[in-house]
């Protein structure tokens, strides 16, 4: 599953000439791209995807939907996927 899930920016800095900032999830906090919203500044809130700030949003919107993948318990699975190396089999069944 890959969804584009709301954040909010806590740094803004550089690397390697990329515009990028650290983006706290509900507590998990990750390096994000911040390319494509170089409007963004520290506080406001984005959705991202595959490592990616794809656009802002407002705060309410993205604590409600924070809430609701929490609640279903997809949040942790998107931001803390724990898979399988690529040269393990993967376990049939459940």
């Amino acid at each position: 599953m890959c969804l584009g899930v709301p954040g909010q920016i806590k740094e803004i800095y550089e690397n390697a000439g990329a515009r990028m900032g650290k983006v706290n999830f509900g507590g998990i906090v990750k390096e994000v791209c911040l390319e494509y919203v170089p409007e963004a500044t520290i506080g406001d809130y984005t959705i991202v995807h595959v490592g990616f700030a794809i656009t802002r949003l407002d705060e309410q919107s993205a604590l409600e939907t924070l809430q609701m993948f929490h609640d279903l318990g997809i949040l942790e699975e998107e931001l803390n996927p724990e898979m399988p190396e690529a040269d393990e089999e993967m376990p049939l069944g459940g």
